[in-house]
Parts: structure tokens; sequence; C-alpha cells
């Protein structure tokens, strides 16, 4: 038998046996990848769980923080009207008034012994500080005028109803007022953290669902899979001893199916996330079949190669392929081999440089993996010994560029490493190093650089740029106005007086609209909401050219005026303001007009101030101003 034949039936029962082997292997590394693919994906959704969790945590007791100090605010703001409009204390509707006007829902007045004897509900008139563990909380007072007491959330004494409580003395320590709030805002802030409102936000993909167990009962407490809410988890498909054994990672099959689940501790829940076998692995199939055929073209190859050598022609036709080779290996893939000297080298040249064309061909085939996917990923490489760059089809379109800046750049590496370098030139944030802004666009940018040879990853994050710039927009803005609103406000002069060399002359304003309440009654709410966007509108024309509005909630805003270099250029505005609060209207529709009406009060500022305080002090002034524009009328 001919050693080519010899050789050949070899090199076939190896090559067969070899793509087995390999095979398996690969089937076996394909499962593991995924399955560590699917733990790192796991991992993920539980890291941005926790840390949700967290920030919710974080907005909760800020939200708790504010609303007492609002709480304690109402009580002296009311304890304040009542001072100095003594009457209204033997006049029940008039306090009810006073309380839908601050937005509180109670108010009881007590005597210097810590009754009841005046308030919004009569019926807890009598009611002493004594009375019950609740009320109880403010019995300090009567032992210190100086004390001031923000209760926290707690049931009422007389009805077992949520509400937070806080309480003042009057300036002249006749009587204390203490006010009930019915805390709305930390209830919407604690639903935030209800870990089926938290699973409902995440991206999931399809065939996979997340579940949160809780680890004394096994119920199902939060899950994507709404229906299965409220269930033992043995009820579809989980075993729970292999969740408390394992922890993190297990296949079962749950609601009939076969699935990979991850599972962590977070608490007092077992978090887990479950895909379906067919799924995660239902790429497998697909690539061990193109990796098979790749390892038989291969093998072939390398049969082929072997027969040859055996020829005449052998030993100098590898010496002339090795030099065609050794150019292409140093990136010079345009490089041809082109050995005739016999019709098995010239077989084999073809081969090479069919191969040679399938990895130039690699750049189309990467560009196709990475147009399939969601995101906008570009791939570039380019080495020292190569005068042009590989790159993905999406490279061309991430930078934008044309056809012939796209063949200029293709065909010369400096100027390509010259554009990468002007991109890196514009970095987006000094927290974020490896984003930067280009031609309108936010691209993410990676580069590895090993001994001369290149390659990076570029990719166009411009979307999710933006839509996080919308979020933090909408934290901060007004819904009804699209001014600021009291977070908003807060951030913005806390950055202003950090500065305070840059603020120059300015006034701080509190305005409070004047016959909303007529306006809705009158015309309903969505007159109300036209007549407040109105409003807005005329303080946000300040806000835009010399400083910062913002609406505090119901029909109260803030205007800060700031950058001027005379204190009687703020007064001139202040006096165009008094001019609109006495002359303007408002078109609440073709033939409906009401006065654009508005009490306000300003204090003036030089340099560095306490924001907080001009806040008060504005705010008093505005009521003065709202009572002395009633006694006029």
């Amino acid at each position: 038998m001919k050693i080519r034949k010899i050789i050949s039936k070899y090199m076939i029962a190896t090559t067969l046996m070899l793509v087995v082997v390999i095979l398996v292997f690969v089937i076996l590394s394909h499962i593991l990848t995924e399955q560590r693919q699917a733990k790192e994906r796991a991992q993920s959704v539980f890291l941005e769980v926790e840390s949700i969790l967290k920030e919710n945590q974080k907005e909760l007791e800020e939200v708790e923080k504010q609303y007492s100090q609002t709480c304690l605010y109402n009580a002296e703001t009311i304890a304040y009207i009542i001072e100095n409009e003594n009457v209204v204390l033997e006049d029940v509707e008039e306090l009810k008034k006073i309380a839908k006007m601050v937005q509180v829902d109670e108010i009881h007045i007590f005597n210097k012994t810590g009754e009841i004897y005046a308030g919004t509900h009569p019926e807890y008139y009598g009611i002493n500080m004594n009375s019950g563990e609740q009320i109880g909380f403010f019995s300090p007072m009567l032992e210190d005028k100086a004390l001031k007491l923000c209760q926290e959330i707690t049931p009422n004494t007389a009805e077992g109803k949520l509400v937070q409580y806080s309480a003042v003395w009057s300036k002249n320590g006749e009587f204390i007022v203490q006010v009930g709030m019915e805390p709305i805002n930390v209830f919407k802030a604690t639903e935030k953290n209800e870990l089926s409102h938290i699973f409902s936000h995440l991206r999931v993909d399809a065939g996979v669902d997340l579940y949160a167990i809780e680890k004394d009962t096994g119920e199902i407490v939060g899950s994507t899979a709404s229906e299965d809410i409220g269930v033992h988890c043995s009820e579809i498909g989980f075993d729970y001893e292999k969740i408390v054994k394992k922890s993190e990672s297990v296949h079962m099959t749950i609601k009939g199916a076969n699935s990979y689940c991850v599972f962590t501790e977070m608490g007092e829940l077992w978090i887990g996330r479950v895909v379906s076998n067919d799924i995660l692995y239902n790429e497998i199939p697909l690539s061990v079949a193109e990796i098979g055929f790749g390892i038989v073209v291969a093998a072939s190859i390398l049969g082929f190669a072997v027969i040859w050598y055996i020829n005449k022609y052998i030993i100098k036709g590898i010496y002339n392929i090795n030099d065609k080779l050794s150019l292409i290996g140093e990136g010079k893939l345009n490089e041809s081999v082109d050995e005739n000297s016999s019709l098995e080298f010239s077989e084999l040249s073809s081969h090479i440089n069919s191969m040679v064309n399938r990895l130039l061909l690699t750049t189309d085939k990467m560009s196709y993996v990475l147009n399939r996917t969601n995101m906008n990923i570009g791939v570039y490489e380019y080495n020292d010994k190569m005068e042009d760059v590989r790159f993905t089809e999406r490279v061309p379109r991430i930078l934008k560029l044309d056809l012939r800046e796209e063949k200029k750049l293709r065909t010369d590496k400096r100027l390509f490493s010259e554009c990468i370098d002007k991109i890196k030139n514009n970095p987006y944030s000094d927290e974020e190093k490896d984003i930067f802004h280009f031609k309108n666009r936010y691209i993410r940018l990676e580069e590895i650089n090993e001994n001369g040879n290149v390659l990076g990853i570029i990719i166009d994050i411009t979307d999710s740029i933006e839509r996080r710039v919308k979020l933090e927009m909408e934290r901060d803005r007004d819904v009804l106005t699209g001014l600021y609103n009291r977070r908003g406000l807060e951030n913005i002069l806390s950055k202003l007086f950090k500065e305070p060399d840059m603020l120059g002359y300015g006034a701080l304003i509190m305005i409070d609209t004047d016959g909303l309440k007529d306006i809705n009654d009158n015309y309903g709410h969505e007159k109300g909401d036209i007549f407040l966007r109105k409003v807005a509108g005329v303080i946000g024309t300040y806000g835009v050219k010399k400083g910062v509005s913002a609406r505090l909630g119901g029909d109260e805003f803030v205007l800060f005026l700031y950058g001027y270099e005379k204190e009687e250029d703020v007064l001139n505005d202040i006096n165009t303001l008094k001019y609109i609060q006495e002359k303007s209207s408002v078109h609440l529709d073709m033939d409906l007009i009401v006065p654009l009406s508005f009490s306000f009060g300003y204090v003036l500022t030089k340099g560095n101030a306490d924001y907080e305080s001009m806040l008060q002090e504005a705010d008093e002034l505005m009521y003065i101003n709202k009572r002395e524009r009633k006694e006029n009328r």
C-alpha cells in the first residue's frame, strides 16, 4: 500500500476520533460556559436588586426626614397664624380652612395642662396627654416649653390610623399646637421597596423569571411571574431543600420545564433567577455543528499537507510557503501563496489562500454576530507590522464616517490611531474614564495593546446616557409645571451656595398663588392646573434668565435670583414681579379670564448665606404679604 494511502487511512481514523473527542469537550465546555454566564447574569441581577433596595431605603429615609421637617414646620406656621388671629380657636371651620391651606390633616390645640380644647376634630376635645401611649409622647412639652417634638409615624389614639404628629408651643406660651399628617409620600417610597415592584423594572430576557422566596415559610413573595406570588415554592416545582443546601445553582423542573436556577441569600429571602434549559442551551447545537465542520475542514487540509510532504518538491514548496506564511503571520493578509512546483502544492497554496480569505472574512462574521445583538458594538484590530486596520461593520457607523473617511482610515493605521486619540481627548466625566463624547454621541472605548498588537472595542451608549440624563431630569423636575421640585431646588441651591463669590447680589422669593381653591371649586382641577402652569410660566421666565425657579408643592413656588452686580437691579426685577402680581390675568380658555394673583415675600442676599433660613424668612414675609393684600381688598 502506498504511503500516501496509509497516511490517508490513519489520518482519517485519527481525525474522526479527534473530532468526536473535541466535540464532546466542546459540548461540555459550552454547557459549563452557559451555566457560568447564567450565574454571572444572575449575580449581576442580584447586585442590581441589592443596589436598588439600598437606594430605595436611602430615599425612604430621606422622605421620612423631609416629611418630619415639613410636619414640624407646618405646626409652627399654624401656631403663628393662630397666635396672630386668636379668634380662630373658637371656629372649627376656620381651623379646617387653615389645615387645608397648610396641607395638614388634623389640628389639635392643647392647653397648658395638656388637654385638647380646640382643633379641627371636636370629637377629640377633652383628650389629654395621659390618654394613651401615642399622645403621651408629647407630655415632656408640659415641663419644657422650648421643646419641639415630631413623632414617628404611628397609629393615633382615637382611630388607630397611621399619622405623623408634631407639636410646638405658641410663642406666647399659652397653648400647644399639634398637627397630624397622613404620610402618603412615605407610603409611596415604602412601596418601591417591594420586590415585585423592583422586579417589574428590571430587564429580564425571554424564558427567564425572577423569584423572591421567604426563608421561614418557603412562600413566593415576589416574582416577574405575578401569578406565582403568594404560593408555596414547592407548588411550582422548587425543591426548597436543594435551594438551602446548594444555595447557588441547581437544576429543577419549574412549572413543567427543565430549568437552571441560581439563588442567593438576601436578608430573610432567597432571591433566584430561573432560566429554562431550552433557552439556556439553544445555541449549542448550531455552534457545535459549526465547530465540527471547521475541525473537519482543518483536518482535511492537514491531511493533504502530510501527503504532499512525500513528494519530490515538498521541501522547496514548504520553504516557499513558509516565507509567504511568515508575511501573513505578520498581519499582511493581502499576501497570497502561489507555489506551483507541483499540483499538490498548487492545491495547498489555493487552500491556504482560501483560509487567509476566511481570516479576512472574520471581520464580516464578527459584524454579523454583533449586528444580531441589541448593542451598537464595533471591534477593530491592527499591529505594528500592518499598514491597514481591520474593523467590523458598525465601527464606521458609530464613528459617523462617510465612505471616503472609512476607506482612508481602513488603509492607514496612523490616521485611524489619530482618530481614536481624538475621541480619547473628550472624556465624558472624571468618574467614567472609559466613556467619551464624540460627534454628539457617547462612546465607551476599551483598548488592549500587547506588544504592538492593538485590539479595541467601541460601544455606542448614547441611548443609555440620554436615558440616564432624562431620569435625573425627571427626578428633579415637577411633572405639572416643568419647574424644579423641592429635591431639585435643594440640589441646585446647595451647589450655588458652596461658591458664594459667584452669587453676587440676589434675592430668594417665596410665592403663593391666590384664588387657586376658588378656580378648582368653580371650574374644576383641570383649570386649576392651567392656572398653576401659567404662574409657573411667569416665574420660570425669571428663572431661565437669571436664576432658579421651583414648585415646592400645591400652589407654593420659589424663585431665587442671583448674579446681579447691584442691589437696585435686584429690586427692579422684584418691582416688575409686583407689577405682574397686580396687573396680570390668565386665559383659562377662550372665554374664561381670571386674575393672575399671588402673594410673595423676599429676602435679599449678598454672597454667602444660609438658604434654608432665607426660605423660612421669605415664607413668613409671604404670609404677611398675603394677609396685608386680603385686608386691602
